[in-house]
């Protein structure tokens, strides 16, 4: 793209003169054509839940509108980000975060934190567009790095699917790397574009922007990460600062580890996003009494068309393992139940483009509380 002007001159003066300061970062309602979970295109509340993209998975289903997986909390005038699928950064525009309106100033000016659920691509894919493009689009407006979170090394390469002989090794001197090192590795990548930045643009550097840093655990917890089942524990703290406190725990979506659901505690309410997980203990205990319960969900129904019986045992197996890395429709409603959440809102949705109804029908008859299917640009309001 064409050398922009200096970025510590687009400035506040350009920002003032727009008009647009004050009353942009607040302007956050849906995007035209979106609707919220009460049916209208903004939110009167001062936290909400704001679904940037459901899709599960890499693939993109024919015909299916919604982006990879990517969710925002937002809390007045600051928000912070789960995931960030494929096309994150123009879903925070479109769902007028920040000073979305302004070219240049917005809307990652806005952006406080990332969290990592867990590595695989379709959760990660667009960091390097956050954190690239991301300079042209707020994020050097921020007034502190961004802290970008999430899961450390997971130190040994996961078994070979189905038994057999492992193929070759992608980066065999570090085949796993956790959170820092995968924002390091984009540094790398993208060295030319950020040294051009600084020299052309006078852009801050990627080091006063970002700072990346992987979840400790003790060390009992993250000792078998090629075992049957995540261990029992109890959630720990990754993160406060004076709108939000985050507490995580390790899930159950094999063969990654290690992969973690989140909470939030805002004054407005809970929210717990679960990441991908199986149904695991831990997920119910972090979930227990929270007002949002954002869901993975995989239905079976489809799975079944996919994989019809009779299977092979090479087919069985993939079956049981996308059910033993995923949690099925008809799982997710008890899972929320016996969490005691108040809503349940469901993403990640494998495939993209199932009914609505259909996802109501399978969802609803194990879950007493108020039920949302997820799309694009929802909202979904705490108070």
């Amino acid at each position: 793209m064409p050398n922009q002007m200096p970025l510590t001159k687009l400035s506040r003066r350009r920002l003032l003169q727009s008009g647009l300061v004050a009353g942009a970062a607040t302007a956050i309602g849906a995007a035209p054509g979106q609707a919220s979970v009460r049916g209208a295109r903004g939110s009167t509340s001062d936290t909400e839940v704001i679904l940037l993209g459901v899709g599960g998975g890499p693939t993109f289903m024919p015909g299916a509108e919604c982006e990879g997986i990517a969710s925002a909390l937002r809390v007045g005038d600051r928000y912070y980000l789960v995931d960030a699928g494929h096309g994150v950064l123009q879903r925070l525009r479109q769902a007028r975060l920040g000073n979305w309106q302004v070219p240049g100033g917005g809307p990652l000016d806005a952006l406080r934190a990332v969290f990592i659920t867990h590595l695989h691509s379709d959760h990660i894919v667009d960091l390097n567009s956050l954190f690239t493009s991301g300079i042209f689009n707020g994020l050097q407006m921020v007034d502190r790095p961004v802290e970008l979170i999430g899961p450390g090394n997971r130190g040994m390469l996961p078994p070979v699917f189905g038994g057999g002989a492992r193929g070759p090794v992608v980066a065999p001197e570090n085949p796993t790397p956790g959170t820092t090192e995968t924002w390091e590795l984009i540094k790398r990548a993208f060295a030319t574009d950020f040294n051009d930045r600084i020299a052309d643009n006078h852009a801050k550097s990627p080091d006063q922007l970002v700072k990346a840093r992987d979840i400790e655990l003790p060390s009992h917890l993250i000792a078998d990460p090629n075992g049957n089942n995540v261990p029992d524990m109890e959630p720990v703290q990754v993160y406060e600062d004076d709108r939000v406190r985050v507490t995580c725990i390790l899930v159950q979506h094999a063969p990654v580890f290690p992969a973690f659901a989140y909470r939030f505690e805002t004054e407005a309410g809970s929210v717990v996003f679960s990441g991908d997980t199986s149904r695991t203990p831990n997920l119910v205990k972090l979930a227990q009494g929270a007002d949002v319960l954002v869901h993975e969900a995989i239905s079976r129904e489809w799975l079944d068309g996919e994989m019809p019986e009779p299977r092979s045992p090479q087919v069985q197996a993939g079956y049981q393992h996308m059910l033993g890395a995923h949690t099925a429709a008809d799982e997710v409603g008890k899972v929320a139940e016996e969490a005691g959440v108040g809503r349940l809102v469901l993403n990640h949705l494998v495939p993209m483009d199932w009914p609505v109804q259909r996802w109501r029908q399978t969802v609803k008859r194990d879950f007493s509380g108020d039920l949302t299917v997820g799309q694009d640009l929802l909202r979904i309001p705490l108070s």
